[in-house]
């Protein structure tokens, strides 16, 4: 049989990796530097992101938009952070139902599976989407000095299981899983996710010549183990200060 003459026989984007969350939903990951993730999920099953993360579904998934938990505290540490006071639940209803959820910037999106109580610190922008036995929070680093010259500022986002979640992150991930009181020194933008018992600081490069000539800004983000850490190697914000010579402005004249 001959091909419709308007079909584009285009490749199907390679699959990363495939998987199970605990709720019986399947899941791939697709493509190379614009990663998708499609999750197949049995009728009743129920993902959640915030609002504006969903790229297409099957025409059998109900969306359902609420509010986010936590009471008025929850509403105002949202408010402060400038994350989304919404999610988006996902459905399926009459079978089995599809629904994708795509990364909006070049990097990988990685799944997490947490068991019951176990818990992950991401970047703040990292969550995608997840099982909806996951809770989603914000994480407030206690150190002053994290707080303050931290990079991205002293907000993150936690996860807490049980369950599988999906988080984006920049550029290429690499993995660290570091011993008891050893240390890994990172520029603050490089730190995209790492368990809660690794100790996060920052502290102020030494030597002038360090500060003054070195280029790395004048703090480092100090990691100490024992746990596993996420490091990326494509910040967003240091892809925005490269490109920012090359972008027109507006002249007064």
């Amino acid at each position: 049989m001959t091909q419709p003459a308007n079909r584009l026989d285009l490749p199907d984007a390679p699959v990363s990796e495939k998987g199970r969350g605990i709720t019986g939903m399947e899941y791939e990951i697709i493509g190379t530097t614009m990663q998708a993730v499609i999750l197949e999920l049995d009728p009743g099953e129920t993902v959640y992101s915030e609002s504006g993360g969903m790229a297409w579904m099957s025409s059998n998934i109900e969306m359902r938009t609420s509010g986010r938990g936590g009471g008025l505290g929850g509403v105002l540490k949202r408010a402060v952070s400038g994350e989304s006071l919404f999610l988006v639940e996902y459905t399926s209803q009459n079978g089995k139902g599809k629904v994708a959820f795509a990364a909006s910037f070049p990097g990988r999106i990685v799944p997490i599976r947490l068991e019951q109580g176990q818990q992950m610190i991401c970047q703040k922008t990292a969550f995608l989407c997840a099982e909806k036995t996951v809770s989603l929070d914000i994480h407030f680093r206690r150190r002053l000095g994290a707080g303050i010259f931290g990079g991205e500022g002293f907000i993150m986002q936690k996860l807490t299981g049980p369950g599988v979640a999906f988080v984006t992150l920049d550029g290429e991930i690499f993995e660290y899983d570091l011993a008891p009181n050893e240390v890994m020194r990172v520029d603050t933008g490089h730190v995209a996710m790492y368990e809660p018992t690794v100790a996060f600081d920052v502290e102020m490069v030494r030597g002038f010549s360090n500060i003054f000539f070195g280029g790395e800004g004048l703090f480092l983000a100090t990691l100490r183990g024992p746990g596993r850490i996420w490091l990326q190697t494509m910040p967003t914000s240091n892809l925005a200060r490269a490109l920012k010579p090359y972008l027109p402005t507006s002249s007064n004249g």
